[in-house]
């Protein structure tokens, strides 16, 4: 929903770069924030489960575009018979940094800011702290006076911005020329694996993205180069996974305790100790 709002906004106006393309990013976050809206005043209403309400939305969300674009007057490109949007105007792709060569645009600049944004929203501000509060213990941010659902609400609408951003970015740098229904391009779920390898910290996830974004656009290169499967890269995600589930999955077979973790004293032994 980021991309259609960001493409629309692409492709319908003119001006300056200057405007133009804040103007567009802009939109990314505003329709990726209603659509994950929905999600949080439904979690915070109902009690629903946030995973499958995103799940399921993603489903609406994929065949509302995809009746936009086959839908003269909405996404699909003026007498095209192809469920195809126009392309994005020139004022609203995002320039490159390095020129063409290199293929890194002003798009790594947003990510970055995006970044710095989230780490002083989580560490440094009080709404962060709030949001860490309930995400620990929704009980005792209740009792604390938090309005939880309030809270939960505002949570989903900043990740939904967040996520506008990506989608603003699919139609402002990586596809210009017009997107179909598949602009998700699967990112969302390489996302996930990104988070986990990041463990939730913004610089974490920053990182991991980069590492993911190299395997990814380097296996196309090793692919061509040297004749290696591009599947390569798929085995060496799939391993990063299972190596970031692995332990504690194997701490909880064995019976071994979380690392840092304070041994429990016997009530008897604590007596003894006492008595001595």
């Amino acid at each position: 929903m980021g991309a259609a709002a960001a493409g629309w906004v692409g492709f319908s106006f003119d001006g300056p770069a200057a405007i133009h393309i804040p103007l567009t990013i802009v939109a990314g976050i505003v329709g990726g924030a209603v659509w994950a809206g929905i999600v949080g005043v439904l979690k915070a209403r109902t009690g629903a489960n946030e995973v499958v309400l995103t799940i399921m939305l993603n489903y609406v969300a994929l065949y509302l575009v995809s009746y936009m674009l086959r839908t003269p007057g909405l996404l699909q490109a003026p007498g095209s018979p192809n469920p195809i949007s126009p392309a994005t105007k020139d004022s609203a792709v995002l320039p490159p940094l390095f020129g063409p060569r290199y293929g890194v645009d002003l798009g790594f600049v947003v990510a970055i800011i995006a970044v710095v944004v989230v780490w002083w929203l989580v560490n440094k501000s009080s709404l962060g702290f709030r949001f860490r509060t309930i995400g620990e213990n929704p009980r005792a941010a209740r009792v604390a006076g938090m309005s939880v659902p309030s809270l939960t609400i505002w949570v989903l609408v900043i990740s939904g911005a967040l996520v506008g951003i990506a989608g603003a970015y699919q139609v402002q740098g990586a596809v210009t020329t017009g997107f179909t229904s598949g602009i998700d391009a699967g990112i969302g779920f390489d996302a996930i694996t990104v988070a986990l390898l990041g463990r939730s910290k913004p610089w974490g996830v920053f990182w991991a993205a980069i590492l993911f974004g190299v395997l990814k656009n380097g296996g196309y290169a090793m692919q061509a180069a040297n004749g290696i499967p591009i599947d390569i890269v798929g085995v060496i995600q799939a391993l990063i996974v299972l190596f970031i589930a692995a332990p504690p999955l194997v701490r909880a077979i064995f019976r071994i305790p979380q690392p840092g973790a304070r041994r429990r004293v016997s009530t008897k032994n604590s007596k003894k100790a006492v008595a001595a």
